[in-house]
């Protein structure tokens, strides 16, 4: 059992907790980040002139078309960005109650964020060989694992 912290437990997920804040600074990176990919999706569709929809052909001589690699490529990359990035946010939050040591929180954070900026610039904007995107893959993902890891075994006393 850890002693306990100097934060109030009433006081972990309020703007008086820089931990939170730093959570809340970062999640705010990605969800405008994510945001973002949808922007990058239609330039991509502008780009390459590719619409899936009828009522979308602004150009002449087009056809509805769905399967364009560049295209594609940036939608698979914000539908990894949803699979990830979302678990993340939830663990994040789990991850806080457990009144984690600021500086490691907070370094997880920064780090997972900018991983994640990392892994859409090096698979969606400008293709770079692997393992440059395994690589920032996999650190959300293990800093993800982390923090579970730190709520189970916290946790597993009560269970």
């Amino acid at each position: 059992m850890s002693t306990p912290s100097p934060m109030l437990k009433e006081q972990l997920l309020t703007l008086d907790n820089p931990v939170f804040c730093c959570y809340l600074f970062w999640a705010t990176v990605l969800v405008v980040k994510m945001l973002l990919m949808s922007l990058l999706t239609a330039l991509q569709r502008f780009r390459y002139k590719i619409f899936p929809n009828e009522e979308d052909l602004f150009f002449k001589n087009i056809e509805v078309q769905f399967d364009d690699p560049h295209v594609e490529r940036v939608r698979r990359a914000h539908r990894n960005d949803m699979e990830n990035i979302l678990p993340y946010f939830i663990m994040g939050l789990i991850y806080l109650s457990t009144d984690p040591s600021p500086t490691v929180a907070c370094n997880l954070f920064r780090v997972a964020a900018v991983a994640r900026i990392l892994h859409t610039l090096v698979y969606a904007v400008y293709p770079v060989p692997q393992p440059s995107r395994i690589l920032a893959f996999a650190t959300m993902l293990l800093i993800t694992f982390y923090m579970a890891a730190v709520v189970a075994l916290r946790t597993l006393s009560f269970i």
